[in-house]
This record gives C-alpha cells, structure tokens and sequence, in this order.
C-alpha cells in the first residue's frame, strides 16, 4: 500500500493523534472517507461517459482492409469468364504453334 509499511502507519496515526486530537480524529476520518467516496464516484461516472462517446465512434469506423483497393472488385458475369476462356485458349493454342 504505497510502499508504507506497518511502522510507518503507526508513527502517522501516533502524529494524527497528536496533532489533531482524539476527539476530532473521527470525523476527520469521515470526511476522508467520504471525499474518496465521492472522487471515486466522479471519477466511474466520468469513464462511463467516455465509454458512452467512444462506442457510436468505434461502431462507426470501417475495419482495415489489407488489400490495394478499398472497394470490393465486382464478380465477372458469365459472358466475361467465357470470354477469358477462350483467350487463355487461344493464347495456349498460339504458344504451342511458335
């Protein structure tokens, strides 16, 4: 706990009573507790609200694509591949007649 180790507390809660009294000593450990309480509070309700503003944003953001091209290539018709066949063919046919 804060790197405070058993003596250490002793010797500051010897000084708090020292200092402050046994009388007021309890309250000031309230109002401790409370302010923490408090902080604490503040603190979870601000983390929510970014946690709120930051979703729309990440619902929002496009996954990374690896590619070159950012838009999907259009799938060829069945016209086209028959197309390609036929120059692989003849491409083929040619290359075997040189």
């Amino acid at each position: 706990m804060f790197g405070i180790g058993l003596p250490e507390m002793v010797l500051i809660l010897v000084a708090a009573l020292i200092f402050i009294g046994p009388d007021k000593l309890p309250d000031l450990a309230k109002a401790l507790g409370r302010a923490f309480s408090e902080f604490k509070r503040a603190t979870d309700e601000i983390k929510r609200e970014v946690k709120i503003d930051l979703e729309p944003a990440e619902a929002k953001r496009p996954e990374k694509q690896t590619g070159p091209s950012l838009s999907p290539e259009p799938k060829p018709s069945e016209t086209q591949v028959e197309q390609n066949n036929e120059e692989k063919v003849l491409r083929q046919a040619n290359n075997k007649a040189t």
